[in-house]
């Protein structure tokens, strides 16, 4: 018997007795499946940076923060960037806004800062100071982050370039945050010299192209962070 013929078979007042049964089944069931639609709520990324962060010499479209959220959504990740990059910032820069910049919504922090530092040559001690101010306060929030390294040029000697480099790593086990051990890792190296289709004519600051291989390297360690995150206001 064929739905059609078995639609037929039932008398008026048999179909309607089973349209409310229906109604009130989907009426009782209603709550049950609603909440499902809502399968995870969007998280609210900070990107605290420099002019590697900001986008300097890049249209709005090409620069980190709105390529690395494309990248996400393209992933199924709800999630908003909020750049928080300012062209010029030191560590020090960065730790004295951190406390105004992590407001309220924000779940969760990239911290991609040092750049500025290594071009003035400012101590590794200092530079860690800041560094770690800014995961103190990341802390006292309840901020999950994730700490990206940047490699240290050789010209200030290899004792310099070893201290500085080691910054990231022993921080991020102290203050237990994520870590990504190179900003320019996507690129195969930082060295413009090498990799100059990848940076602007100024050698310091990556074109589009070299925006959306760091992406690509620096993505899933998002990903991690973004779970992370979930995992814990659940």
């Amino acid at each position: 018997m064929t739905c059609l013929h078995f639609k037929e078979f039932l008398s008026y007042g048999a179909r309607r007795a089973r349209g409310k049964a229906l109604a009130a089944f989907l009426l009782l069931a209603a709550p049950l499946v609603a909440p499902a639609a809502a399968t995870a709520e969007e998280v609210t990324l900070l990107a605290l940076g420099d002019s590697l962060t900001q986008g300097y010499g890049l249209t709005r479209k090409q620069g980190l923060v709105p390529q690395l959220e494309e990248w996400l959504h393209a992933r199924g990740h709800q999630v908003e960037v909020i750049n928080a990059g300012v062209s010029g910032d030191t560590t020090a820069g960065g730790a004295a806004r951190v406390g105004w910049s992590l407001t309220d919504e924000v779940d969760a922090m990239i911290v991609t800062l040092g750049g500025n530092d290594l071009l003035r040559g400012i101590a590794p001690e200092v530079a860690r100071e800041n560094l770690s101010r800014i995961l103190e306060v990341a802390g006292d929030r309840a901020v999950e982050v994730l700490l990206v390294g940047m490699p240290a040029p050789g010209n200030y000697g290899p004792d310099y370039k070893a201290a500085f480099e080691a910054i990231y790593p022993e921080l991020a086990q102290m203050h237990g945050t994520l870590y990504f051990e190179n900003f320019f890792e996507g690129l195969g190296t930082w060295d413009p010299g090498q990799a100059g289709q990848y940076f602007q004519p100024d050698g310091i600051h990556p074109n589009a192209k070299g925006v959306r291989r760091i992406v690509e390297a620096l993505g899933p360690a998002v990903v991690e962070l973004i779970a992370t995150a979930q995992g814990k206001s659940q």
